[in-house]
């Protein structure tokens, strides 16, 4: 590899490196770079250059600015993201894109990154109103796999989101119910349409979204088994129907009997329902649909679930995936392994589950004192 530095215009030095081949043309490259005040400082800029070069972490410089880069780099990563996917990572890359859209990629530095955070929690929302951290931070995780994949291909020297901080999000206390709690709300809610998802989201953890694209093609009620391997998730009030959340979230859900005989006499009402309307069954029919087959809107189900807490009189919920927290409180309190909570949850792993009910950790270590000091103690006594 050859370089040198020269004189330029009598004045200030500069040097000339060839950087190898642009494996796009085939053509030899060159790096020009002057405005260096002596000639050791030049040659002492060529010699990293030349090391960079040898050890592959060279850039060629670039004038693209990040919001050039993250518009191109959207369109790229659009055939592997589920449809609500993208339009969240698009609205990501508008609100970047507005703060540090026309900062020179490879002159981007975590500095400015955190500055684009702040501001986006100032004023960064719909007619100039704060953005949640948790929306900001949603942010970073776009701009982070957008930059990481810039720096696997060469384009820039690092990833500067990687060492800019991401917005902190206070943890918000869990809201559940006690076993008697959910008893006398699906006593309430007895003689609703929907009860019988009210009692799945009750008695299995699933998620609203798993509970509404759930089809009776996957609900095997005479061994009392259902999959889920769909979700209902909205988006600027659009449903959309696709994949579960992660592929872990594929999983079987065993029922209990009560839940099986209240499945059973909701497919029959709503066989009945569908013929009074002349309507065939569908092949890949959802278990909980308008009267025309059309998926409910999950938006509209939270709305007539948080009126049928209002009504009962019982504690305020966020939504229906209290329900869901409330299931797995419930089972992990009463011993069940987190292990099966886990799985029947779908979380990806077990670490997950064990942190966000951490909540539950003082009873089991309570528990788990009780139960070992019994056999330890019960042992002694035979043997006095």
């Amino acid at each position: 590899m050859q370089g040198r530095v020269y004189r330029r215009d009598g004045k200030k030095w500069a040097y000339t490196v060839d950087v190898g081949v642009d494996p796009m043309s085939g053509r030899r490259r060159q790096k020009t770079k002057g405005g260096f005040a002596t000639r050791k400082e030049a040659e002492g800029a060529l010699h990293e250059t030349i090391a960079s070069v040898h050890a592959g972490t060279y850039v060629p410089n670039s004038k693209a600015t990040v919001g050039e880069y993250l518009e191109g780099w959207l369109g790229s990563v659009k055939s592997s993201l589920r449809p609500t996917t993208w339009i969240s990572y698009s609205l990501a890359v508008q609100r970047l894109s507005r703060e540090i859209g026309a900062v020179k990629l490879q002159a981007l530095a975590p500095l400015q990154v955190e500055a684009a955070y702040a501001a986006l929690i100032d004023h960064g929302g719909k007619h100039g109103k704060p953005l949640e951290p948790k929306t900001v931070r949603n942010c970073h995780v776009v701009l982070h796999r957008a930059l990481s994949d810039a720096e696997r291909l060469g384009m820039v020297p690092r990833n500067a989101a990687h060492a800019a901080k991401a917005p902190s999000i206070a943890r918000k206390d869990m809201m559940t119910w006690t076993a008697e709690d959910v008893g006398r709300f699906l006593e309430h809610v007895s003689k609703d349409r929907l009860y019988a998802a009210y009692v799945l989201l009750a008695t299995t953890g699933m998620r609203r979204g798993e509970v509404m694209g759930l089809r009776w093609s996957e609900v095997d009620l005479k061994i009392g088994r259902l999959s889920v391997t769909q979700s209902i998730t909205t988006m600027h009030d659009r449903v959309f129907v696709g994949p579960t959340k992660t592929p872990k979230s594929r999983r079987n859900v065993m029922l209990d009997e009560h839940t099986v005989a209240v499945l059973r006499a909701h497919r029959k009402h709503q066989l009945e329902e569908q013929m009074a309307i002349g309507r065939r069954k569908a092949p890949d029919a959802l278990v909980f649909c308008d009267v025309n087959g059309s998926p409910l809107h999950p938006d509209r189900f939270t709305d007539a679930f948080q009126r049928h807490v209002r009504d009962s009189g019982l504690p305020a919920l966020r939504g229906p995936h209290s329900l869901r927290h409330t299931w797995a409180t419930l089972a992990l309190t009463a011993g069940v392994h987190p292990k099966v909570v886990s799985d029947r949850l779908g979380h990806s792993t077990i670490a997950i589950t064990l942190d966000i009910y951490s909540h539950v950790s003082p009873a089991l270590d309570a528990a788990a004192a009780e139960t070992v000091a019994r056999q330890i103690f019960a042992l002694t006594a035979s043997m006095v």
